[in-house]
């Protein structure tokens, strides 16, 4: 091997260290040095981190909670577009040094990342058509030959995938998808949470909501990260807890009207 081949590798190799994740300089140190704080978002989360399509303006629990969190860090706050579907795969991926758009808390993320301490909380609820008369109240949707869409990648993927026992499932690719298949009457229901369902009552003249008689199945939501970065989470999680306790994160919720979601 030659000199100059050798320089080649070598400095190859030192490239690659100086970007790995266990050799790099810390995330705070790496936010603290480029007054940046990177943060995943999905843009149609009503009430969480929704981008208005008429103005482009990003509104939502969690932008504002982000902005508090980055000023808290020293840093000015740069959004990146998400989705469910790609959370994973952006966190790890370092595409953002945090994902702030109320991610449920669910084993299999819990695999791949790290999570704050839950900031809400919220049941599953159904969304159908006003002129959809098989469903009528919510024991009416776990009944053969009533079809349920949900969103590929979302938590209510794998919890109707374990709760449903007569009803077909249909997973569809995006949240657009799911709710024309209840508009077009292919299904007659889909599965959202509290806020992305106040969107489609806001917003919707054909929308109903379906509410459970009882608990059906609540989600805490929090903050994700990479595993492995204790300096970074536990300075996220002290920020949360101040946040928690002088009013911030209830101020912001009622902001977008999701308070009876906080947890304390």
């Amino acid at each position: 091997m030659s000199l100059r081949h050798f320089r080649i590798i070598a400095t190859g190799l030192l490239l690659c260290a100086a970007f790995s994740p266990t050799l790099a300089a810390d995330r705070l140190a790496r936010i603290e040095a480029a007054k940046t704080l990177r943060v995943c978002i999905w843009p149609d989360y009503y009430g969480i981190s929704f981008r208005n399509p008429k103005t482009q303006v990003l509104a939502g629990i969690d932008i504002d909670n982000a902005r508090d969190l980055a000023k808290a860090l020293g840093a000015s706050v740069q959004f990146v577009d998400s989705s469910f579907a790609r959370l994973i795969d952006d966190v790890t991926g370092d595409r953002c040094d945090i994902a702030m758009f109320a991610v449920g808390i669910t084993p299999q993320r819990q695999e791949k990342l790290r999570f704050t301490r839950p900031h809400l909380a919220s049941d599953i609820y159904a969304i159908a058509t006003k002129t959809n008369r098989r469903i009528q109240e919510w024991n009416d949707i776990d009944r053969p030959g009533v079809v349920v869409a949900v969103a590929k990648g979302t938590l209510h993927e794998a919890v109707m995938k374990a709760r449903l026992k007569s009803a077909e499932l249909r997973v569809l690719d995006t949240p657009q998808a799911r709710e024309q298949e209840v508009q077009s009457g292919r299904a007659d229901v889909f599965m959202t949470d509290y806020p992305f369902s106040r969107r489609m009552l806001d917003n919707s003249d054909w929308a109903r909501l379906v509410s459970p008689i009882e608990t059906y199945h609540v989600t805490p939501y929090a903050w994700a990260m990479q595993p492995g970065d204790d300096a970074f989470h536990a300075r996220v999680e002290t920020v949360l807890a101040a946040m928690k306790s002088d009013g911030r994160l209830l101020i912001n919720a009622r902001r977008y009207a999701l308070d009876r979601l906080i947890v304390k």
